[in-house]
């Protein structure tokens, strides 16, 4: 896996409101999944449904 890939992916994700302390246990190949999911999903979506994954994914509580 290119690791700028996995970058850009942490950097997604971080901008649509996913906290640092959750991102730094979600392992790369997980981030760049929810990444492409998010780039996807509608602008004003993107936040709610990135917080939703991490919480279904068990990375985050509700």
């Amino acid at each position: 896996m290119d690791e700028s890939v996995a970058i850009d992916a942490k950097r997604i994700l971080l901008r649509y409101g996913a906290p640092i302390a959750v991102l730094d246990s979600v392992p790369d190949a997980k981030r760049i999944e929810f990444a492409r999911i998010i780039a996807r999903t509608t602008l004003a979506d993107r936040e709610k449904e990135l917080k939703r994954m991490l919480q279904e994914q068990g990375f985050m509580e509700g």
